[in-house]
């Protein structure tokens, strides 16, 4: 007679196949999921970084597609414009109509011309430009390549031997990196003829103070410190679009996840870029 033994409830390879590893455990997984957590972003960076070198090896390879490049431009510059053109008009009158309240109590409303000026050709016109390109053009080629990945017609490129990178990549950075400049321009004129409207028709400042002060207090390195600024936020809301629709997966679902992680990690890119790039420009450091 044979005798046969029993597992006890407390052996983990009772109820386990033989030569089948053992199934990790709670602390394992969490231990999993803590370090994929933290290398994630690590991952994202050095993706985006092997994109962008990329990007600048083909950017200065030919053939050169000017015809690709001018129809980025149009796409992100000329698209663009009633978006940001609506999107000054109202900071601009809301900015006015708050600085003029507040400066009312001691007497200082005749320099709100200068402190709109200011704030809007440093910060609130790149800012706000390039949160609006972001929103609108950034999603809007992520959404196209990651349906160009999914669909295999970037695929196709490279069978055809084309590189997919200086065709699709390398247009849409540049002209992210010429447009949003000129969108923060529009951006300022049309920031201060809101701000002018409600200043001057709305609350009662004098039309001739409200330009002078302007003038005496904005000059033209506040104006290129926003141009620099947008500068940098158009090459990187462009660079980052590519990057996440380039290498989405997943169908149309991975797409759309792929559209989500571009306008959030724009929108932190934008505003910690912000601070960086001002901090060196005035000279105080990081």
């Amino acid at each position: 007679m044979t005798s046969q033994s029993k597992a006890a409830p407390g052996d983990a390879d009772a109820n386990q196949a033989p030569g089948e590893p053992p199934a990790p455990g709670v602390v394992d997984r969490l231990a999993d999921g803590l370090f994929q957590l933290v290398l994630s972003p690590f991952v994202e960076i050095g993706a985006l970084f092997t994109v962008l070198w990329q990007t600048l090896v083909q950017a200065v390879r030919p053939p050169y597609r000017v015809r690709l490049l001018l129809a980025s431009a149009e796409f992100i510059g000329v698209g663009s414009i009633f978006l940001v053109s609506l999107t000054a008009f109202f900071i601009g009158a809301v900015l006015s109509l708050q600085l003029v309240d507040g400066f009312r109590d001691f007497g200082a409303q005749s320099q709100t011309g200068a402190v709109v000026g200011l704030g809007m050709a440093r910060e609130l016109a790149p800012v706000f430009t390039a949160l609006m390109v972001s929103s609108r053009a950034g999603s809007a080629i992520t959404t196209e390549l990651g349906s160009m990945r999914v669909s295999s017609q970037i695929d196709a490129l490279v069978t055809m031997a084309v590189n997919p990178i200086q065709y699709l990549v390398v247009p849409r950075v540049l002209a992210g990196l010429v447009t949003v400049p000129i969108l923060t321009l529009v951006f300022d004129v049309v920031g201060m003829f809101g701000a002018y409207l409600v200043g001057v028709h709305l609350m009662g400042l004098d039309p001739g103070v409200f330009m002078e002060r302007m003038r005496w207090l904005v000059d033209w390195d506040d104006v290129r410190q926003g141009l620099i600024k947008a500068a940098i936020f158009g090459f990187t809301i462009a660079l980052v679009a590519c990057r996440q629709g380039f290498h989405a997966s997943g169908g149309a679902a991975g797409v759309g996840q792929a559209t989500n992680r571009s306008v959030v990690q724009n929108a932190i890119a934008i505003l910690a870029l912000d601070y960086v790039v001002t901090a060196v420009v005035i000279g105080q450091g990081l």
